[in-house]
């Protein structure tokens, strides 16, 4: 498999508490085991910060020696090629799984050592089916084989099937909660949806926490580990 390149902004924040909780999340992921290297991130609404967690741990793994990819499978409202300013012309996940080109003319290498991508591409008016296709599958299974880990951002989770259809195809999961802003009874269904594809839950990742309300050693991030159901 052949990749292009392209030059990505670094959307890095100097924060050494943020550093530091993106280094716990990766410890912990490799912890999981050496089988676990496909992984879903989804969220159960938009704007809870997955994609950037997403990026992040890519990074970490990438700087720790680990072969890395991200696939943005949120084909139908990305913002990958935007945020990161990404410019010439693109092929993505979505032109692939309609057979407008193929699997190799979508992995792109970045600027950042030891970290490919798979953009999204234009919007799919059903990307639910494109996900369920055997090329998706297939694809998968591909990158698995060569890389160390496959990073793949969903659509969030609580209004649509995507990320459920993703997960059936992955080792782990990983679920991205916004503090304050979503319930536990919406967050345990999340959880819920995501087992029912067979994919093993992983954690959770407690997202924007508000360091003026806890002493603890908090930033932008939280604690990683396993929801628990009283």
């Amino acid at each position: 498999m052949t990749e292009s390149k392209v030059v990505m902004t670094d959307p890095r924040r100097q924060d050494y508490f943020y550093e530091e909780a993106i280094k716990t999340l990766r410890t912990n992921v490799q912890f999981t085991g050496a089988e676990i290297k496909t992984i879903v991130l989804t969220s159960c609404y938009p704007n809870e910060g997955k994609s950037d967690i997403a990026f992040h741990l890519a990074f970490e793994m990438g700087k720790m020696g680990k072969n890395t990819i991200i696939v943005d499978a949120d084909i139908r409202k990305s913002s990958f090629i935007k945020r990161f300013q990404v410019k010439g012309r693109i092929e993505g996940l979505s032109q692939y799984l309609s057979g407008q080109c193929q699997m190799e003319d979508i992995v792109y290498q970045t600027n950042f050592t030891g970290v490919d991508i798979v953009f999204s591409g234009p919007v799919a008016p059903n990307p639910s089916e494109l996900l369920g296709q055997e090329s998706f599958s297939a694809m998968v299974q591909a990158l698995r084989e060569k890389y160390d880990y496959v990073l793949i951002d969903t659509p969030p989770i609580a209004n649509l099937i995507d990320a459920a259809v993703v997960a059936g195809q992955c080792d782990g999961a990983i679920l991205v909660i916004e503090s304050d802003a979503v319930s536990r009874k919406i967050a345990i269904k999340a959880r819920e949806q995501l087992e029912v594809s067979g994919c093993r839950m992983l954690g959770a990742v407690l997202n924007k926490v508000d360091v003026k309300k806890t002493n603890k050693y908090y930033s932008k991030y939280g604690y990683y580990g396993k929801t628990k159901q009283k």
